[in-house]
């Protein structure tokens, strides 16, 4: 369950392949491209504490770009290490929780005119959904099983929130944005449980008996009289 198909991913990437190959041939390594976007997912978190949230928007999408770019060079380069991927993953969490800090001061005072004090405490529940989404799904790849599954992953949750703060900004008070992260933190949450049922489904398979050797088996046997 995932609220962009495959087929869409892979639309979006025939889209934008003219760009990620640019990129190919600039030479730069995918850790210096993870870099880059990091910068930028940095800038969209500091828009949104300064109230620009149309900036904020474009800087989310802008970084979620960067956030492909990585991984094709990668891909296309044969340059795909385990540090790269450490290293991107922990990039992005830092960012994103710098992402949720700007949101959350728009609702705490930032821009007046943005929702309601209570929304901080949303954000926080989305913050908090996004990350365990994260966390959930390379600890369950560490056992072997895969967790991509869920709604609310990384490249939706950028979508919704660039789309939101880019397009619509403070329109209605920010009613687009309030809508997004109130169905961020609901879903991220739900998905964290429907992923804690998905790991707990493929691992409840009883392990098979260990068989006692020949050994210990000869010693069990009572000696004949």
């Amino acid at each position: 369950m995932k609220f962009l198909p495959s087929d869409l991913r892979e639309a979006g990437t025939r889209l934008l392949t003219p760009v990620l190959e640019l990129f190919v041939r600039s030479g730069l390594s995918p850790n210096v491209i993870s870099t880059i976007g990091f910068m930028v997912t940095m800038g969209a978190g500091l828009a949104y504490f300064l109230g620009s949230l149309q900036w904020g928007g474009f800087l989310v999408l802008l970084g979620g770009l960067f956030d492909v770019i990585d991984g094709y060079v990668a891909r296309k380069t044969d340059r795909v290490t385990r540090f790269g991927s450490f290293y991107d993953s922990t990039l992005d969490r830092i960012s994103e929780v710098m992402v949720f800090l700007g949101v959350f001061s728009l609702y705490n005072g930032g821009a007046p005119n943005i929702g309601e004090p209570w929304m901080v405490y949303v954000v926080a529940a989305a913050m908090a959904g996004s990350l365990l989404v994260s966390y959930t799904r390379a600890r369950a790849e560490a056992m072997g099983i895969d967790c991509r599954v869920g709604l609310m992953q990384r490249a939706e949750r950028v979508l919704l929130l660039g789309i939101a703060t880019w397009f619509f900004a403070t329109w209605r008070g920010g009613l687009v944005l309030t809508l997004v992260m109130i169905a961020m933190a609901v879903l991220t949450n739900l998905t964290l449980i429907y992923r804690i049922i998905w790991v707990y489904q493929h691992t409840r398979a009883p392990a098979a008996p260990v068989q006692p050797s020949p050994a210990r088996r000869a010693a069990r046997t009572p000696a004949k009289r």
